[in-house]
């Protein structure tokens, strides 16, 4: 095991990231949760409760001998044994044990309202099933942390208990008390408060669990850090209850960038993006395009003024380097764009225009002219790139031309919709007709197109559109209103995005899907004819 006892990165997507309105994991989707968190290089991981949920009772069961970790250790999840109950007779205490994993985590009331409305037990008793069970899996030969649930709310109310349940558990064994903000309606200032008195006071290591309802669970958590606390619980993208946990990446981050800390094995910072982006696609949701550290915009510059100063020096508008943590510098070319964020987004794309101030003026000109009219380059690398490549040849370049199309939709008579299009282009020299069916107008246009470029174009066959999206750019004006449209595309290996925009939805259409193939015989290599050019 790869474990420092230095500090403790304690993953619990698993359980409490699980929680989040929207996320439903197979066991087979927890197993390779845990693959890619262990891969990341966490050092706890904690699977969930076993005994109490059937799904996390087969996932432990599972994993011993599916699950091979390399840099974590394997948590179990419960509650102490039940008031008057002896612990060796508690079903919920032996199913923690018959998880067999090295560690397991207790959750206890350190509130001693909870105590009494919750459990309906006394203050005394509630100690005591702590120091029971915690005493009984630590003979067993476990290691016990201590999640001390509404920690700071009940400190607000008595600052006393919670402090008497830490020493409880800690005189029986427990490695770690964790305080957590259970309704995370705390802030910084606060917490770093608490944790530094209680810290003081009971001389036992501490954790923190900080919820985000206030959105400061990062902060809470850092602000924790800074106060002593060396065990933190998080959830990978900041799954969870409400509105969340605290972010295992932005914590990891913060941790590492900017407090120095080594909290990850060597070398696996680097695998931040990849991780959260994997994870996303398990729990089906789509990626935070602008959480901190990992989203595809937590480094993308729009600002002519930004673009200038990242010309000379990446530094003075990025506060790190986002390849440390797998990530990408991205310029957005829009109507704030100047040379500068043009010559840098050339540069991106392969292209050098930093010694053609004529280019360089032409682009920014029209793309301020086009955006004015309802485009945008910044989703639409692909379309952008196409434009610069007209700018720098002087005039617009394309493998094929197009002369006309038509598309007809009919409802017939049982109700079913058909949709049949005709395009007429010239490639190679040769002018082809050709039709196609679909379910949709764009889909019959599409089918139409590659048709008759096939012949000319084999590569266009492994072509395929994944992603269409129509925005109404002035809802004002009705059906007359300005449509865009973006279309992704894909040949297998690599995706792109194209833009259209006209007053007629089939018409944006058409521009995007045209550029979509165009762009397609650009990456499969295809030079553009002369005749073509014309």
């Amino acid at each position: 095991m790869a474990i420092s006892d230095d500090f403790h990165v304690y993953d619990t997507t698993l359980r409490d990231g699980a929680q989040r309105e929207g996320i439903s994991y197979s066991v087979n989707d927890k197993l390779a949760v845990a693959r890619l968190l262990d891969e990341f290089g966490v050092g706890f991981i904690e699977g969930g409760w076993p005994g109490a949920l059937p799904k996390d009772t087969e996932f432990f069961e599972r994993a011993r001998t599916e699950l091979t970790l390399v840099n974590a250790q394997l948590v179990a999840f419960g509650a102490t044994r039940k008031a008057g109950v002896d612990v060796r007779q508690d079903a919920q205490v032996r199913a923690l044990l018959d998880a067999s994993t090295p560690a397991i985590t207790l959750v206890a009331k350190s509130d001693v309202r909870h105590v009494a409305e919750a459990l309906r037990t006394t203050p005394e008793e509630n100690l005591a099933m702590v120091r029971d069970t915690v005493a009984y899996l630590v003979g067993e030969g476990r290691q016990v942390f201590i999640d001390c649930e509404h920690f700071f709310d009940g400190y607000v109310n008595d600052s006393d208990y919670g402090v008497k349940l830490l020493v409880t558990a800690f005189e029986a064994g427990a490695s770690v008390g964790v305080l957590c903000d259970t309704n995370g309606g705390m802030l910084p200032s606060r917490i770093g408060a608490i944790v530094a008195d209680v810290l003081a006071r009971s001389g036992v290591r501490l954790g923190i669990h900080c919820q985000d309802d206030t959105g400061c669970a990062i902060a809470n958590t850092i602000a924790a850090i800074e106060a002593g606390a060396s065990h933190a619980q998080c959830t990978a993208n900041g799954y969870g209850e409400r509105t969340g946990n605290a972010d295992l990446f932005a914590v990891v981050g913060n941790l590492e960038m900017k407090m120095g800390m080594s909290v990850l094995p060597d070398g696996k910072l680097r695998e931040m993006v990849r991780v959260s982006h994997a994870l996303a696609d398990i729990a089906n949701l789509p990626p935070d395009t602008h959480q901190p550290f990992v989203g595809v915009s937590a480094f993308a510059h729009k600002a002519g003024l930004h673009a200038s100063a990242l010309k000379v020096n990446a530094d003075l508008y990025n506060h790190m380097d986002p390849v440390l943590v797998g990530n990408d510098m991205r310029v957005l070319v829009t109507e704030m764009a100047g040379r500068a964020s043009i010559e840098l987004k050339g540069r991106e794309l392969g292209i050098d225009v930093s010694g053609d101030a004529a280019v360089l003026g032409r682009v920014v000109d029209r793309v301020k002219a086009l955006e004015s009219s309802g485009w945008t380059f910044e989703a639409a690398d692909a379309s952008f790139e196409l434009l610069l490549r007209d700018e720098i040849a002087g005039e617009r370049r394309r493998h094929f031309v197009v002369e006309s199309w038509r598309t007809i939709v009919e409802q017939l008579p049982d109700g079913q919709v058909l949709s049949e299009a005709t395009v007429k282009v010239r490639a190679n020299g040769e002018r082809i007709i050709s039709t196609g069916e679909g379910n949709g107008p764009v889909n019959a246009l599409d089918n139409a197109l590659r048709a008759g470029l096939t012949s000319a174009f084999p590569e266009l066959i492994d072509l395929e559109l994944v992603d269409y999206k129509v925005r109404i750019l002035d809802g004002g004006s009705g059906t007359d209103a300005v449509t865009r449209v973006l279309i992704g595309t894909t040949n297998g290996v690599d995706e792109w995005t194209t833009v259209g925009v006209h007053e007629n939805v089939i018409a944006a259409s058409w521009l995007a899907l045209e550029d979509a193939v165009a762009f397609g015989l650009l990456k499969a290599g295809r030079a553009t004819a002369d005749d073509a050019s014309s």
